[in-house]
């Protein structure tokens, strides 16, 4: 969570944390807005939220917090328990694929075939990016324009002219984004 609060802070955005308070290891990171930080007791709440949230969920190697996590929300994706679909990117598929061995669960008949397809292993942040950019297309874009929910582009632009009028480039993205659009 840290590399994205720290991505967000240093392009002058808001950040969010969700955390657990715990006697050792668990501390917010110095990147998150202090208004921001949420601090949960119980493991459930805090995945109860991270769930409800995401649109996506990118897992990077860690240990039983990370497993338990990851785990969580394949399995609620699994079930159909959640309200809306999520793309689960694993990244560094040598090191998880050391700690866990999925074939061998369907081999056993505990999971089934399809359900490897919950999730991708990526080995490189351009891989992770296109996976994302897919998912998140496919699951809300697409859906949405599918719907009528998205505006129509003329519709879109109108809104934020208005939106954006007397507003320059650095109010709107904050002074170190303005520069690098330049």
């Amino acid at each position: 969570m840290e590399a994205a609060n720290r991505g967000a802070h240093e392009a002058g955005g808001k950040t969010i944390g969700l955390n657990i308070r715990l006697p050792f290891e668990q501390a917010p990171n110095p990147y998150i807005t202090p208004s921001l930080n949420f601090e949960f007791h119980y493991f459930f709440m805090r995945k109860l939220w991270f769930a409800y949230l995401s649109k996506a969920l990118v897992v990077f190697p860690g240990g039983f917090g990370t497993l338990d996590e990851m785990f969580e929300i394949l399995t609620l994706a699994q079930t159909h328990k959640l309200a809306k679909k999520i793309t689960v990117v694993i990244y560094g598929s040598e090191y998880w694929k050391k700690v866990f061995n999925l074939d061998a669960l369907v081999d056993a008949g505990a999971i089934s075939p399809k359900d490897i397809e919950l999730f991708q292993f990526a080995d490189t942040p351009e891989q992770a990016f296109a996976m994302l950019r897919h998912g998140l297309t496919e699951n809300y874009l697409v859906q949405e324009a599918a719907e009528g929910k998205l505006a129509t582009a003329a519709v879109a632009a109108e809104a934020s002219r208005e939106l954006m009028a007397g507003l320059t480039l650095e109010d709107f993205l904050g002074p170190e984004m303005a520069k690098t659009s330049k």
